[in-house]
């Protein structure tokens, strides 16, 4: 009896590790779903939640961060002074207010009263101030214009972001550097920029005839909006501003030796500014 029963339990053992092993494996699994559970309760749910979170709140400063610094590197990689942290600071400033505009309605008014939005609209009124000191620094001149637009959509994604609308905050970074970068490319590969500028010309002696300069420029296809002339006749000068419109680099030095030769030029020089 007992030799019987040794062999029917040696036969039952594979058996028996594979109901124990089969066990162990849905014990796994169980315990893995169960932690997947956890992830998105604790770190996914506040994060897509549209009540205000500690988790919540601070994944929308970071993800905002990002995205102000990638607008803000490739505004520095031309030259602009406005850069990375200029971007950052205004992409997470929005989002900080956002998050502020949604926060004090959700916890001290109800979700169904107050204005979210009073906070957050005070945002598009005063960057409109950080896109202006864009342009004032450049004394006048419109490079800086796509600055301050970049300053102003910064922003509107940094709001985005405090609302909770990540993909398309996302779709809206991607669409921003696509149009400073590759756009501006295209535009130049198609000769479509074109640029304003002065050229000063400071003429020995009374001379009011400028039909030989107009001559030259339009020789060199540059073409001219305006005329200003200033004359001095206390000190025997002339002082002509020719107003240009011109697309590529033109050689303007080629171009300011032919001008020289027309007068006796004291000096010629290229500014982004009228000045009489």
């Amino acid at each position: 009896m007992i030799g019987l029963k040794g062999g029917v339990l040696i036969r039952a053992l594979p058996f028996i590790f594979y109901i124990n092993e089969k066990k162990l494996l849905s014990s796994l699994i169980r315990s893995k779903k169960r932690r997947t559970m956890n992830i998105t309760k604790y770190i996914l749910d506040p994060i897509l939640a549209p009540q205000i979170t500690i988790i919540g709140a601070t994944f929308k400063i970071l993800l905002s961060l990002a995205l102000g610094c990638s607008i803000g590197y490739e505004r520095k990689r031309k030259g602009q002074m406005a850069g990375v942290r200029t971007f950052a600071l205004i992409s997470m400033g929005a989002t900080l207010a956002m998050i502020l505009s949604i926060y004090i309605p959700q916890e001290y008014m109800g979700l169904k009263n107050g204005d979210p939005g009073r906070i957050a609209a005070q945002v598009i009124t005063g960057i409109g101030f950080l896109g202006a000191g864009a342009i004032i620094q450049m004394k006048g001149s419109v490079r800086g214009l796509t600055t301050a637009a970049g300053i102003w959509v910064s922003a509107a994604i940094g709001m985005s972001v405090g609302a909770g609308l990540y993909i398309i905050s996302l779709i809206a970074t991607i669409c921003v550097l696509f149009i400073l970068s590759w756009l501006e490319s295209y535009e130049h590969k198609l000769n479509f920029v074109t640029s304003t500028k002065i050229i000063r010309i400071k003429i020995k002696g009374i001379i009011s005839e400028s039909e030989d300069y107009k001559q030259i420029l339009k020789k060199h296809n540059i073409n001219i909006t305006d005329i200003y002339f200033e004359l001095d006749y206390e000190n025997d000068y002339t002082l002509a501003n020719f107003m240009i419109l011109s697309k590529g680099n033109p050689d303007y030095a080629k171009i300011f030796n032919e001008l020289g030769k027309i007068n006796d030029t004291l000096s010629i020089s290229l500014t982004n500014e009228v000045n009489i």
